[in-house]
């Protein structure tokens, strides 16, 4: 077995389980104890998984994931929302991103698109799109944040509001049919209501998992973007205020 095929069996094993020990993956791969350890140690540097007293278990999914982990999580998915994007933007577009992994995935398509203009907090975005095709890129200042290389707060909103644009495209912690959009953090929640605010038209992009999930801070309700790009349909309740607040649903394909 190839070792990045062991080790999506690895994740499963210890999702399905709770906890493993090494000798019992060792034992159910047929490998040794040493090759075991080399395949997790990339996953616990990763965020995917976490090293305790007599194992590995899943981290707290309670909370947010590592931003790198978050990368790897539904990278098909989050793929075919970018190029979904990619075929609305047109060259010469400007747009704001958030921080998240969708759009940076989302940013990743737009990497053919030339004379852009993006603003964003996102060292992750700026990276992809600055310096190409004549694309006019502007990074919001601050401290960055450990996680994603992102800044927020005060200066990062004050930078963002002097900017007027036709997208603002955004990466949610949830959806919730009652709750609205929401996420994981105050200064999260603050900046995306700003960048709402920027542009003409909001887009957000989120595969099927942040479907009918509560996090912690609510951006606000659904009524606040106009198009949803997502990978599946969403169920009949979120489906049926996605209608009334008249959002325009995307699946990508």
């Amino acid at each position: 077995m190839h070792p990045t095929t062991r080790q999506k069996e690895i994740l499963r094993a210890v999702r399905s389980r709770g906890l493993c020990t090494i000798l019992e993956l060792a034992e159910q791969f047929s490998v040794s104890d040493e090759t075991i350890r080399r395949d997790v140690k990339p996953m616990v540097s990763s965020g995917l998984i976490e090293k305790v007293h007599g194992g590995i278990i899943v981290p707290d999914e309670e909370h947010e994931a590592p931003f790198q982990r978050r990368m790897i999580e539904n990278q098909e998915a989050k793929k075919k929302i970018g190029q979904a994007l990619s075929k609305i933007i047109h060259d010469g577009d400007s747009l704001i991103f958030d921080t998240g992994s969708t759009t940076a995935f989302a940013a990743h398509a737009l990497r053919e698109h030339s004379n852009l203009l993006v603003v964003t907090n996102s060292v992750e975005t700026a990276r992809a799109l600055a310096t190409r095709n004549g694309n006019r890129v502007y990074i919001a200042g601050g401290e960055l944040r450990a996680d994603d290389a992102a800044a927020f707060g005060p200066s990062a909103i004050s930078f963002v509001e002097q900017f007027d644009v036709k997208y603002a495209v955004l990466s949610l912690g949830g959806i919730d049919p009652v709750r609205g959009l929401m996420v994981d953090h105050l200064a999260e929640a603050e900046f995306s209501r700003t960048v709402m605010a920027q542009a003409q038209k909001t887009i957000v992009v989120a595969d099927k998992s942040k479907f009918n999930r509560a996090r912690l801070v609510k951006i606000g309700p659904l009524e606040g973007i106009d198009l949803l790009i997502t990978d599946a349909e969403p169920d009949e309740a979120l489906s049926r205020c996605l209608r009334e607040a008249e959002v325009k649903v995307i699946i990508a394909r």
